[in-house]
């Protein structure tokens, strides 16, 4: 086949080749990248409480034995700094983000994200070697931007090779690698807080080599998106990419026809919307109606949209500022010990989300995981403001306590198995090829301005010099929930199970609140006027193939 003209199909049950090992573990591993986001989500919250970090960083003298509260109580990082130390990786990250979806057209997928693993490392030895704030923070933003670069590309890529059955499921594996590296951080950071050294920070920071060696490593053993190669109109490229990715033989009639699908559909979208320069392609992401839900621009606000309401859903607070904020409830004995078992949940949780993304579709988890998060947070806010509050005489009641942490995992719990993956897997799926990598570039880098934001005003909010919300803080994020949950049900489409292509057609004849009833009923490549082959070659092939795994 390769060299000579592509034949499609008008089938659209044959639109992709059967799900083989190979593609499950191509994505397993390229979820692996989930792990930088979560570990450097998880280990500077603890960093910041720990004591040698602390006298470190601010050079106050180690409480005593005899200490009175009031000392113990300054003995803390000042909250600009705790506030810069957290957002500043977020800053990296959003430029990272936004740099990475405009090189990931140039050099592709592939090469994107084993470069930002070097960024990474980099910015990881300025960290590891830093003794005061300015290296750390230079080692920060450097590392940041490698994450961002990784953060976005990595669901581009396994967005355009996971096959559409399975896809919700192998890209909320990405969520749960970013949960695994909460989890490992934590773990981490609750053995080395007791050290009065520097391997206190630096054995937490360290260890995060380990996972740029792996990813950037493991790369290069596997093949480019076939969707890149089409973009650059390398179509033998493709064939070889989408053979190895499907696990068929290059002239298989399947990868034909996959192959004649997403080259078809890549021609109708540069026919709606041509190619242009550098600038004219950035540009391309906000042309249409916003009325239109098939419109770019109305693509590029869900995309932007969905990843600052998953940061608004408050997730975040809980493990940049758990072990900090339940400090300064003075209502838990064991900080560190509560922030591990809330990542623990978070975890567990999660893998629930890879049979439910697929069973109930990612519309209707958005909105039943939102309208739970709220309930949740608000129960958390009215017991923080009520019976789980510390008394004046310094008494406080346990078993409100208890369940203030108990309603804060059911939180957790709703947010693992809905929000958390769904908004990963919705913006890898909505954008058409022309703007897939600026656009899914986009929606990160609004991921991690939501995110920077959250880390920048968090320690005034909480902090009892400045606003001093304590759990009353939980009655914002249950009110920013309400939100997410509106913007669900009006503006995210159900895209189970359809392919890359099809979500462009659905997009263009329903609206998001009737997109659960849409049924595929034609292909781009007989759309387009592409050569299709007729039934009875479809049955030769099928028995063929048959024949041949048999």
């Amino acid at each position: 086949m390769a060299g000579g003209a592509v034949v499609g199909t008008a089938d659209t049950s044959r639109i992709e080749a059967p799900v083989t090992v190979k593609a499950y573990l191509m994505c397993a591993f390229a979820a692996f990248g989930g792990i930088f986001f979560g570990y450097d989500t998880g280990w500077m919250g603890g960093v910041m409480a720990m004591k040698y970090f602390i006298h470190q960083y601010t050079d106050l003298p180690y409480p005593g034995p005899d200490a009175s509260d009031v000392e113990k109580k300054a003995f803390v990082l000042p909250s600009w700094e705790v506030s810069l130390l957290t957002s500043i990786l977020s800053l990296g990250t959003f430029l990272g983000a936004i740099i990475a979806g405009d090189l990931a057209d140039h050099i592709g997928r592939r090469w994107t994200i084993i470069s930002g693993c070097l960024i990474f490392t980099v910015g990881c030895i300025l960290q590891t070697a830093s003794t005061g704030l300015g290296v750390m923070v230079a080692g920060r933003v450097i590392a940041g931007g490698g994450v961002g670069f990784i953060s976005a590309i990595i669901i581009l890529y396994m967005s355009e090779i996971a096959p559409r059955k399975v896809r919700g499921a192998l890209v909320s594996g990405y969520q749960f690698c970013i949960t695994i590296g909460i989890l490992l951080a934590n773990c981490v950071v609750y053995a080395t807080q007791n050290r009065l050294d520097t391997g206190s920070y630096r054995i937490p920071v360290g260890i995060q080599f380990l996972w740029a060696i792996i990813l950037g490593g493991g790369l290069f053993f596997l093949p480019e998106s076939p969707r890149y190669f089409v973009k650059k109109g390398k179509v033998d490229d493709a064939i070889k990419a989408l053979s190895s990715v499907r696990g068929q033989p290059s002239d298989s009639q399947y990868i034909q026809d996959e192959l004649a699908e997403i080259i078809a559909n890549h021609e109708y979208e540069l026919s709606v919307i041509p190619a242009g320069g550098y600038f004219a392609t950035w540009k391309n992401c906000f042309t249409g109606s916003i009325t239109n839900a098939s419109s770019n621009i109305r693509r590029t606000l869900l995309g932007i949209g969905l990843q600052m309401m998953q940061q608004l859903t408050g997730i975040n607070f809980i493990f940049y500022y758990g072990v900090v904020f339940f400090t300064q409830l003075e209502t838990i004995s064991n900080p560190f010990l509560i922030s591990l078992i809330t990542t623990l949940v978070n975890v567990l949780s999660t893998p629930l989300s890879f049979w439910m993304v697929e069973r109930f579709g990612r519309r209707n988890l958005m909105i039943v995981g939102g309208t739970g998060m709220v309930i949740c947070q608000y129960i958390v806010g009215i017991v923080g403001v009520t019976a789980g509050k510390k008394q004046s005489d310094g008494s406080f009641n346990n078993s409100a306590v208890s369940a203030m942490i108990a309603f804060i995992c059911f939180n957790i719990f709703m947010f693992a198995t809905t929000w958390g993956p769904c908004a990963w897997v919705v913006i890898g799926e909505v954008f058409p090829l022309p703007i897939r990598s600026r656009g899914v570039g986009l929606s990160t880098a609004s991921n991690w301005f939501w995110n920077c934001i959250i880390a920048v005003i968090t320690p005034y909010l909480t902090g009892e010099e400045y606003a001093n919300l304590g759990s009353r803080i939980f009655f914002m994020w249950g009110s920013l929930c309400v939100i997410s949950v509106i913007f669900a049900y009006f503006l995210v489409p159900e895209t189970k199970g359809l392919s890359l292509e099809q979500v462009d057609r659905m997009l263009e004849e329903v609206s998001p609140r009737k997109s659960r009833s849409w049924v595929p009923h034609s292909t781009f490549a007989a759309d387009m006027g592409l050569k299709i082959h007729g039934d009875s070659d479809v049955e030769q092939v099928q028995a063929a193939e048959t024949k041949e795994i048999v």
